[in-house]
């Protein structure tokens, strides 16, 4: 698709789906698969899981890896990761040889078209994952996997871009969904898992009203200073892009809460800046999730309201389009959650193949280039948007992002997505 021209604003990244504006132009994915069970209220999900990956964990080295990979595993039509993924991707074989080498236990996929019955994740698990792959490892296997719909392409049947419109074809469907998405389950996400997913427990936040939100950042119209949307659109507008998911896994280091989200892109709007403050509040929504307290405003899809006890242990993890100091973000909006006290965001993940494309770009930027998770080309450059961030009752031994230096074994395998993966291994203090 052809997305709008560049424009300029403050510094920090976004997406639509997941990247910085003339990266994003490519358009982003978001949409998962899996097998679905009707659980917690009105949200399908999908786990699927068996005991002998649990005694296997059990026996494991007493660190938990947690990864995030935006795998650009995305079509323009309905069915079409599907049908891809039917005739052999290479994409995909690639996105499963970076699994297959760097092998964590748990990890979200972001950008993966989600379908009801869930066949491309069975299809990319059997075919892909389960299957050596060149320049990958030894066959992986995930015994448990979380899906469920998202936000991207569902029709709201409002006029959220103000073209006097509502629907549309092509661009301006997308614009009027819930989530900008070309077809419902575009860019959705997945979780795959080595250990048991709590299925029963898992709390989905794709339905919250983003007028919910105390103090929301509601565009301004920049001309009359009077809000963007309509009193009717603005009450109704949902405030995650694609969903925000708690995923609770039963690690060998205990529970472990999976907060997994990839909120909009800061950019494809205009002076109302609607998507930048979305991104922004999207990402609020986890630093008050983790805050802890009554919360009456934040309920989840199935009802129950107030957010993670205090004493939980969570990692945070996701595309969230927006960098400490470069890019096009709302100045802060992540550091809501870097800078949030029950966050050890101490440990950054390194790689040297960022520092190298950053130098080959020359784009002058703040930010240490080797923290960078993506690359976005020549007019936007590298920037950090991916995030694996532990609760600070938890402690980081290792981590990574997969960004080697060119001709480096396994370097090739890495160019699937504009994004690269990113990973932390976790144990207890």
């Amino acid at each position: 698709m052809t997305l709008p021209p560049h424009r300029p604003r403050h510094t920090h990244a976004p997406s639509p789906s997941s990247r910085p504006r003339s990266a994003l132009r490519r358009h982003w994915p978001l949409a998962l698969a899996g097998l679905v069970v009707l659980v917690a209220g009105c949200v399908r999900m999908n786990v699927h899981g068996d005991p002998d990956g649990w005694a296997e964990a059990v026996r494991s080295r007493g660190t938990v890896r947690v990864a995030t990979y935006n795998t650009s595993l995305y079509d323009e039509q309905a069915g079409g990761l599907v049908a891809r993924l039917r005739a052999g991707d290479a994409g995909a074989r690639d996105v499963a040889a970076v699994l297959q080498r760097v092998r964590p236990d748990v990890v979200l996929l972001n950008e993966f078209d989600y379908d009801p019955e869930g066949v491309a994740a069975t299809l990319f698990q059997r075919r892909y994952l389960e299957q050596a792959q060149p320049g990958g490892g030894e066959a992986l296997h995930y015994p448990y996997r979380y899906l469920a719909p998202v936000n991207t392409g569902v029709p709201s049947g409002l006029d959220l871009d103000r073209n006097g419109e509502t629907g549309g074809e092509g661009r301006d469907r997308g614009n009027d969904a819930w989530g900008y998405g070309l077809h419902p389950g575009q860019y959705g996400m997945l979780v795959l898992s080595r250990h048991p997913i709590r299925a029963s427990q898992v709390r989905s936040f794709r339905l919250l009203p983003w007028s919910a939100m105390p103090g929301a950042r509601q565009p301004l119209d920049p001309a009359s200073g009077q809000p963007w949307y309509p009193a009717e659109t603005w009450r109704q507008l949902r405030l995650s892009s694609k969903s925000h998911w708690d995923v609770p896994v039963a690690t060998p280091i205990g529970t472990i809460h999976l907060l997994a989200a990839h909120p909009t892109p800061p950019v494809f709007d205009g002076p109302e800046d609607r998507n930048g403050r979305r991104n922004a509040d999207e990402i609020r929504l986890w630093a008050e999730y983790i805050g802890g307290g009554a919360l009456p405003w934040l309920c989840d899809d199935s009802g129950e309201c107030g957010g993670l006890a205090r004493d939980a242990r969570f990692v945070i993890a996701g595309d969230y389009n927006a960098d400490p100091v470069d890019g096009d973000g709302a100045p802060g909006a992540i550091d809501q959650l870097l800078s949030h006290p029950r966050v050890n965001a101490g440990f950054i993940p390194r790689s040297r193949g960022a520092v190298l494309r950053a130098r080959e770009h020359g784009l002058p930027r703040q930010g240490e280039t080797a923290t960078h998770t993506g690359d976005f080309g020549p007019r936007s450059g590298t920037l950090r948007l991916d995030y694996v961030l532990p609760s600070n009752n938890l402690a980081v031994r290792d981590g990574a992002v997969y960004w080697l230096e060119p001709g480096a074994p396994g370097a090739d395998i890495a160019g699937a997505s504009d994004h690269h993966l990113v990973w932390v291994d976790i144990a207890n203090p």
